[in-house]
């Protein structure tokens, strides 16, 4: 089935349900204007659909492969990343000093997402140079800004972010690459690492790699951590790739879904790089970049979940089976009650899920144009749960997806397995969902809820506002915002960080179904006649009641979670 890029539901989403007119009527994207948006969105759209969504089955089906150290990609693979490159699809939010196009990143998000639904694989590559082009622009010398940025934001060079090691997962300050200085500026860089998206590739002059390394003397743990940025050929004195440093890719892991996109095993071996941002600051400027992949990642998760209900729905729609259920019906799958009920779970999903990631660029893009501390906590808060929630999304979507296809969702020619394959990840890296939800309950909890109020505040508001013309979904979405609320102020209280971590992941997803309630609400105001307003009330008289059990949980404290000892789980 051909993709089709939703452009219709981010137009609907910028500008009735996210309002990115606040942004684009700031100085600083001022030049984002509803025209140049249209346009960006329907060339990103026709790039998806034409170029990219026919290398899905490719990267599946012919993995990327390592021949003699060196990586090849799948068919096709150069070609895709050639119009991405080209159309300037890596660069948009990237800044105009150094090339970029300056545009706000829930446009970034929204370019992003299209291309993860068309083929996730090839689309990790930009998204990670991305956020070695976000991590350089806040942390880098001037020299090494002019040297990389312009070759990265052209796509001429590819990034990619170097953390794990095989005895440091998640605690990344277990980490024991080392950098030994060489007396010039430059560092020996020696460690391997392992889970390293698009590691190396063959389709880009250059692949340089940001590295997290202990200097000499550091402390122990993550306050002992510096930044390098590593390339795969040392830049010549005209700047263009010179020889080759002492770094290779050792091995490609063997993975579920991803085929097309390499992850390699790095080795280290005295390569030479140059620091980013100060000594012993590595995990602050690492995080620059972490926290532009987690919305990014979020993104995927929704991108993947669109692939797979689009798929879902032509099967559905084409397939007959059975009797007709009622009178006038088709007797196509789609009119059976299940599967009209999954379906529609997938769209109401999908559309909570993507509004969220929206409000969180937004948020991004408002905290750079004012400065003001409050947009910045906003998408501080929104973050772990876009990235939490969105790939959630795409792992129970695309998992609807084969169950639509009954059977023939089993057989790989469908193409429905893959989806699910695929996503699975996204709620491993770039933190896992579970360190998500601890960063919601604990970092982001440290104002004492004071963002989660401030947001909740708005939710009441408005659904006081919007209670004289559609009450019976207001009245829902106003108390579920209470019972967040009383949830929020029990949490705040709570001293012990096992009380809060042991209910984390169910609070998280209470707190996204309530924003999800809620963005659903505002286009049911917007469009209260039209399949928004009935897609609304299915989310909210059928989704939204989850988050009472969910806080129930979250709320039910560590002592009986410990109370459960590890000879019990292993009776």
């Amino acid at each position: 089935m051909p993709y089709r890029a939703p452009i219709s539901d981010y137009r609907f989403l910028f500008d009735h349900i996210v309002n990115l007119k606040q942004v684009t009527t700031t100085e600083t994207f001022a030049e984002a204007t509803p025209d140049v948006v249209d346009a960006i969105l329907t060339e990103a759209g026709r790039m998806c659909e034409e170029v990219l969504a026919p290398l899905q089955r490719a990267g599946d089906l012919h993995p990327a492969t390592l021949e003699n150290g060196v990586v090849r990609s799948s068919p096709g693979f150069s070609d895709g990343y050639r119009a991405i490159a080209e159309g300037g699809w890596v660069a948009i939010a990237a800044s105009p000093d150094h090339g970029g196009m300056g545009l706000p990143m829930a446009v970034t998000t929204a370019v992003n997402e299209m291309m993860a639904s068309a083929c996730l694989s090839l689309q990790l590559n930009p998204l990670m140079t991305q956020g070695q082009i976000e991590a350089l622009e806040h942390h880098a010398s001037d020299a090494i800004k002019a040297l990389y940025l312009p070759k990265l934001i052209t796509g001429e060079w590819a990034g990619t972010m170097n953390l794990t090691e095989p005895q440091a997962g998640s605690d990344v300050g277990a980490l024991r690459s080392k950098a030994e200085p060489n007396g010039d500026g430059s560092y020996a860089i020696s460690g391997q690492k392992i889970f390293i998206s698009w590691g190396d590739n063959d389709f880009t002059e250059n692949v340089c790699h940001l590295v997290l390394a202990r200097l000499p003397g550091a402390v122990e743990g993550t306050k002992g951590i510096s930044l390098f940025l590593v390339p795969k050929y040392l830049p010549d004195a005209n700047g263009a790739p010179g020889k080759a440093n002492d770094l290779r890719v050792v091995s490609l892991e063997h993975k579920m879904g991803l085929h097309g996109s390499p992850t390699a095993v790095m080795e280290y071996s005295g390569a030479t790089g140059w620091l980013v941002g100060p000594e012993h600051g590595g995990m602050k400027c690492m995080f620059t970049m972490m926290n532009n992949a987690r919305l990014g990642v979020g993104g995927q998760g929704i991108g993947v979940a669109e692939g797979a209900y689009q798929h879902a729905l032509a099967y559905a729609t084409d397939r007959k089976q059975g009797k007709p259920p009622a009178k006038g019906t088709s007797g196509a799958i789609v009119d059976h009650a299940d599967v009209r009920r999954m379906l529609a779970t997938m769209k109401a999903e999908i559309f909570a899920a993507r509004a969220i990631a929206l409000s969180c660029g937004v948020a991004i893009d408002m905290a750079k144009a004012t400065g003001e501390g409050e947009w910045a906590a906003r998408a501080a808060l929104l973050t772990p749960i876009t990235k939490a929630f969105g790939t959630d999304t795409g792992i129970s979507v695309s998992d609807m997806g084969v169950q639509v296809h009954g059977g023939m969702g089993f057989i790989e020619e469908t193409g429905a397995a893959q989806y699910s394959r695929d996503v699975r990840v996204t709620a491993i890296y770039e933190g896992t969902n579970g360190i998500q939800s601890m960063d919601l309950v604990a970092r982001k909890m440290m104002d004492g809820g004071e963002a989660a109020f401030g947001l909740l505040d708005e939710i009441e508001a408005e659904t006081e506002a919007a209670k004289a013309r559609l009450p019976d979904l207001a009245m829902p979405v106003w108390n579920a915002a209470e019972t967040l609320r009383e949830a929020v102020e029990w949490l705040v209280a709570q001293g012990d960080m096992s009380t809060r971590f042991a209910g984390a992941v169910p609070f998280l997803r209470a707190f996204a179904r309530v924003l999800g309630a809620h963005f659903h609400l505002r286009a049911a105001m917007a469009d209260p006649d039209g399949a928004r307003a009935r897609l609304a009330r299915f989310y909210i008289l059928r989704l939204l009641p989850e988050h009472q059990g969910l806080l129930v949980h979250a709320r039910a404290g560590a002592e009986d979670l410990y109370a459960v000892s590890a000879d019990d789980l292993a009776a």
